[in-house]
């Protein structure tokens, strides 16, 4: 799979049945063009199969067996096989259809309406998917989740409510609560655009951020005006199912790694910057990634009985760093050409290695660093190590520390406001530690289908603690159009079906609507900052 793009490698193989493509459409690694090419051949090929199976089988019990038709989604019989594919039509998957319904355009000029297609969705009966990542199959038994249904709507109503989510979000001046607390932040852009110097934007967050889609769509607009400063901090290798970096073309690692600070195996407090380690101890594993800037460096734990690790840079043997010593975090760093390279670190012992990531970066120009964790909440980063966080913050600088937290806790059934707020204080002070000079921005959760009652107090709470530690609030979920609004996002396609997660489009949406309202304070900023020189 290396070096390969997953939204166009081909299925090894003949495809013998249906539910191999679904199997393969579910993990991402097969394009709707593909599985539309591919479902005209599963009938046939299927029913051949069975027909081979059933001729092998010459007991009586089985020979007297009556099998009843196969239909289609019609009611129609399916064709025999070796039948011409034009005398039945194939019975896709619902969940094709509910892709088909939300499928929109990757990308999306700034500002322009999202065009719909009129969709009517087939009937079919309720069924069931496992979507088992990797990890989850180490850790714990799968989990099956039911294919969530999305009704149809028609054209006049999807169109009224894509009318009604743009009139919502639309650029505004006064949305932020506490904006004050940027100050700090867009001095920093100021003095970027002066004097081209590197400004470090480190995103904490939870699957909304995860995907990379909603911190991708701030990260390039900031580039595009400030210049683009390379990736900065990135995980690890590939650390956990539905991590993504759009700025780092491709990473992978070997499978025996074990990734600490996930949800299903939390580990210890020394997890880095962004939560998350990489851990071995077998010789021969590999973390590989491609990154474009200027200089780079690893970053990892130091421990009495670590590890050594190879460096190879462009399939070249840059030397060996050794991970042992006293216990503390550490760098190493790698070269300082700019450029494209192809990094992979390779374990030479058994002695353990714990890896946090790398870091490559321009001289100048925006990072915009997203670390986000599925199912994580604000409050995980009280759990982490304060030595380490504080030096990995004040190693990276940042102008800014985004928090985009809230459905989690919302939907926890013991969740506390009180303990919340209180937690959230702590967590905030431990960023001011490591990061004096920064601004904080608080991003509330958006509307979704969780208790009310808790989302309202995690909203309340996250206001609260922004006033009182002197940081700035987003409100998602207003922006949306406020209470009960996730529904109409999912009616136009840009949410998704669990009424709790955005489609990528959806995420792009709010993307660009804070980042518009970011550089609308920040030029306020720019014209007070002129009248007084």
């Amino acid at each position: 799979m290396e070096g390969a793009s997953p939204i166009t490698m081909r299925i090894p193989g003949p495809v013998r049945s249906r539910s191999t493509v679904f199997a393969v459409l579910l993990t991402g690694t097969l394009s709707i063009a593909v599985f539309d090419a591919c479902a005209a051949t599963i009938a046939p090929v299927a029913g051949a199969d069975h027909k081979k199976a059933a001729a092998g089988k010459t007991t009586k019990s089985t020979a007297a067996v009556k099998r009843p038709p196969v239909t289609t989604a019609k009611g129609t019989p399916a064709r025999k096989p070796g039948a011409s594919q034009s005398k039945a039509p194939v019975a896709y998957h619902a969940r094709t259809d509910v892709r088909n319904q939300i499928r929109q355009p990757q990308q999306q000029a700034k500002g322009s309406p999202v065009k719909l297609q009129p969709v009517t969705l087939a009937k079919s009966q309720p069924k069931t998917a496992v979507r088992r990542s990797y990890a989850a199959s180490r850790y714990r038994a799968p989990v099956r989740r039911p294919v969530v249904r999305v009704p149809a709507y028609s054209l006049e109503e999807r169109e009224a409510a894509l009318a009604w989510i743009n009139e919502n979000m639309a650029p505004k001046a006064e949305t932020f609560e506490n904006v004050r607390a940027l100050v700090p932040f867009f001095e920093q852009l100021y003095q970027s655009e002066q004097n081209k110097t590197a400004v470090h934007i480190l995103h904490y967050g939870d699957s909304h951020s995860a995907s990379d889609d909603f911190p991708n769509t701030l990260r390039e607009t900031f580039q595009a005006r400030f210049g683009n400063g390379g990736p900065g901090f990135s995980l690890a290798g590939h650390p956990f199912a539905g991590y993504r970096r759009y700025d780092v073309p491709s990473f992978a690692s070997t499978r025996s790694w074990i990734t600490e600070g996930v949800l299903t195996r939390r580990g210890d407090p020394m997890q880095g910057l962004g939560g998350i380690s990489m851990n071995s101890n077998r010789p021969g594993e590999t973390v590989q990634m491609t990154a474009a800037g200027d200089e780079s460096e690893l970053l990892f734990l130091q421990q009495p009985d670590g590890g050594s690790v190879e460096v190879w840079v462009d399939d070249n043997l840059l030397g060996t760093v050794s991970t042992q010593g006293e216990l503390r975090p550490a760098t190493a760093p790698l070269i300082e050409t700019p450029g494209e390279h192809r990094y992979m670190f390779k374990t030479v012992t058994s002695n353990p290695v714990r890896l946090f990531g790398t870091v490559v970066q321009n001289k100048s120009g925006v990072t915009w660093e997203s670390m986000g964790i599925n199912g994580a909440q604000a409050t995980m980063l009280a759990d982490w190590d304060e030595n380490i966080l504080e030096a990995h913050l004040a190693k990276r600088n940042p102008a800014l520390i985004v928090l985009a937290y809230g459905t989690n806790e919302a939907n926890n059934p013991r969740f506390d406001p009180k303990d919340y707020v209180a937690t959230l204080r702590k967590v905030l002070s431990r960023l001011r530690k490591g990061a004096p000079l920064a601004s904080i921005l608080l991003i509330g959760p958006p509307d979704c289908h969780v208790p009310k009652q808790n989302l309202d107090a995690v909203i309340d709470a996250q206001i609260k603690v922004a006033h009182e530690m002197g940081a700035a609030f987003w409100s998602w979920r207003d922006h949306m159009g406020g209470e009960d609004s996730i529904g109409k996002w999912v009616e136009v396609g840009l949410a998704q079906g669990d009424h709790i997660h955005m489609t990528t489009n959806g995420y792009q949406m709010v993307g660009h609507a804070l980042a518009e309202e970011l550089l609308i304070q920040y030029q306020r900023f720019v014209n007070a900052r002129m009248e007084t020189e």
